[in-house]
């Protein structure tokens, strides 16, 4: 008796709505790009509203770095997430969409509704974490 696959090919109408949530989530994140790299250029000046041309405090000057730097390292998982969507609309056009990449099973259709980029089970997402905190 053959083996049984756990393999499931979605739908052309799944995929359709698999690729609409993934880019409309691309365009979120590219909004949100935007609006963090227009914060980011803001001169102290400017995000403080002050229209003396004297040296503020070193106090609001480091507050003022650290909201740059939490701003760039935002940006950065935003940009890990969007090439994670652009890979997932790939996947589609590939037909591996859905498939676990480290067991080759389906990935279930709740788990992707919830998050479709998702590149892994849940079994396989949680050895990948395990392994990490290692």
């Amino acid at each position: 008796m053959p083996e049984k696959s756990n393999k499931k090919v979605y739908t052309k109408e799944d995929l359709k709505k698999f690729r609409a949530e993934l880019l409309q989530q691309k365009a979120l994140i590219l909004d949100e790009l935007i609006k963090i790299r227009q914060e980011a250029n803001k001169t102290i000046k400017d995000s403080t509203g002050d229209l003396s041309s004297f040296t503020l405090h070193m106090a609001d000057m480091a507050t003022d770095l650290y909201d740059r730097e939490f701003a760039l390292e935002l940006a950065e998982s935003e940009r890990e997430l969007l090439y994670s969507l652009d890979e997932a609309i790939k996947r589609i056009d590939a037909g591996s969409f859905g498939q676990c990449e480290m067991c080759d099973t389906c990935i279930p259709k709740q788990r992707l509704n919830a998050m479709p980029h998702a590149q892994y089970c849940i079994s396989c997402q949680e050895k990948r974490e395990t392994k990490k905190r290692k």
